[in-house]
């Protein structure tokens, strides 16, 4: 039998050669889970190097986090060349016939996840801006959301300014665009004092690199090192990983990094000075791969913990602890040590499923769960079971889960959301459900109990969770309804 440690190990292991599925029962209800927009990656070398090979490389670790489309700019010879098409990143990258083209001395790379806005094209990035000779001259990706983004658009539009696209982020290149002749810092400057809302941004000029998050730091952006020539940023460390690079450090809030034509190496500018990190707690508890470092936390270090704390703060007497592959693992380890609860990886997963089936009725869609995950019938039949998942959306996929562990022959069921309730929905980066979908915010627990059909239901508390990631410095919206800035999304922009 399999230790813990074990566990652990071969838990985190298997993300090095596949991809990271954070829970296979809420891709069935994509409603039913909230959603990261993006992942962002940017390298830069004062030297020519594979950067068809390395953003391909860099974007795959960041696959989890859109899984709809994907493309890259590259820098090369002072021209820019761009690509970008729906699909899985592999997929993406196959169908380009001249990798040499993409071969050059930077890249910018993002992979997209499907929002409920527009899904066209033309909302794919990295998105680029030409100069009158109809060559690109700047480049971004973006991940997050503005919450003014409205405002702008009409602003800009009122002085000439075309837009191509339905996104908040093409408001952030136009703005850009607008100011270079303020130098490329300035221009950055001069955007980031315009936006509002959350923002981590990669991109390029033909002859620069560079990168800035908000002024609250709410979505991730590290930064990474291959050599003293070569610099990486990305929307997690574990893209880093992927191309061979060091973590460095967090790109601050309200910092701009960038390349200068006349000097090596990579510069530092703060915007603002006085800025408060806020980064999304919900990266620690389901975004972010477990095998990433975000300021300076391990999440999977943070995720144990959660399932430690819950045992403290809602202990149970049970026989097996299970968790929801693949983001419900690690709190399902937590619980077992401090619980001393045997931890048992009875469901399981189908690694070869595609992401969907076209099926016309509601009896066969459910006959599709137990495709995607099935249970060792042996390991629970007859058994006390606590079920450890990431959180509870709008409930649909909870009660599912609970179906397949009843028709499994389980005694009992206890349920465990490592999450606080989730009782508002996200401005700022994240596709969450209306107020009205949110189960938390429209039954209490005892009614949610009901609902799921189990023995006993208990929410990480926000005190413990504020704990576990050791400060209150975190976007806590989704769980308080009180955002580090005013919450106010612009009704003609999704994040893209």
């Amino acid at each position: 039998m399999k230790d813990l440690r074990q566990h652990r190990e071969d838990y985190l292991n298997q993300f090095k050669e596949r991809q990271y599925g954070r829970n296979l029962l809420k891709t069935e209800d994509p409603f039913d889970a909230p959603s990261e927009e993006c992942g962002i990656f940017g390298l830069y070398s004062e030297n020519d190097l594979d950067t068809f090979s390395l953003s391909q490389f860099g974007l795959f670790a960041l696959q989890h986090r859109g899984q709809e489309a994907c493309g890259i700019s590259v820098m090369k010879n002072g021209k820019i060349f761009n690509i970008k098409d729906e699909g899985l990143v592999l997929d993406v990258f196959k169908e380009i016939r001249n990798p040499e083209t993409f071969m050059g001395n930077s890249a910018i790379g993002h992979t997209r996840y499907t929002t409920a806005g527009d899904k066209k094209k033309y909302n794919f990035q990295p998105f680029f801006a030409k100069n009158e000779y109809d060559q690109i001259i700047l480049s971004i990706a973006h991940n997050g959301n503005l919450t003014n983004a409205d405002q702008l658009k009409k602003e800009l539009e009122a002085e000439g300014v075309v837009f191509k696209a339905t996104s908040d982020s093409e408001v952030i290149l136009r703005l850009i665009q607008k100011n270079l002749d303020l130098g490329l810092r300035g221009a950055i400057k001069a955007t980031m004092e315009k936006i509002k809302g959350a923002y981590s941004v990669v991109g390029m000029t033909r002859n620069k690199f560079f990168a800035f998050r908000d002024f609250h730091g709410i979505r991730p952006l590290v930064l990474g090192a291959i050599d003293e020539k070569t610099f990486v940023a990305a929307s997690e460390s574990v893209a880093l990983d992927a191309v061979g690079a060091q973590y460095v450090r967090d790109i601050l809030p309200g910092e701009i990094v960038y390349t200068s034509e006349n000097e090596t190496g990579l510069k530092s500018f703060l915007v603002r000075e006085d800025c408060e990190k806020r980064i999304c707690a919900f990266e620690y508890i389901y975004f972010a791969r477990p095998d990433s470092i975000l300021e300076n936390i391990n999440v999977h270090e943070i995720r144990e913990k959660s399932g430690m704390k819950i045992w403290e703060q809602a202990p149970v007497e049970a026989d097996i602890v299970i968790g929801v592959p693949d983001s419900g693992v690690p709190a399902a380890i937590g619980f077992s040590i401090a619980s001393g609860i045997p931890f048992r990886p009875v469901l399981i997963k189908n690694r070869y499923i595609g992401r969907s089936f076209i099926v016309p009725s509601q009896e066969m869609r459910e006959r599709i769960v137990n495709l995607k995950l099935n249970p060792i019938v042996s390991e629970i039949k007859g058994k006390r079971v606590v079920i450890i998942d990431d959180s509870i959306v709008r409930g649909t996929t909870s009660k599912r889960l609970v179906k397949i562990l009843k028709d499994a022959g389980v005694k009992e069921i206890h349920f465990r959301s490592v999450s606080p309730p989730i009782i508002a929905p996200c401005y700022l980066g994240i596709d969450t459900p209306s107020k009205d979908d949110l189960i938390s915010a429209n039954m209490n627990v005892e009614e949610l109990r009901q609902y799921l059909g189990v023995d006993s239901l208990e929410f990480l508390s926000m005190d413990n969770l504020k704990l576990i990631l050791g400060s209150s410095n975190h976007c806590f919206g989704c769980f308080t309804e009180k955002y580090p800035v005013p919450a106010g999304p612009s009704p003609d922009y999704t994040d893209e």
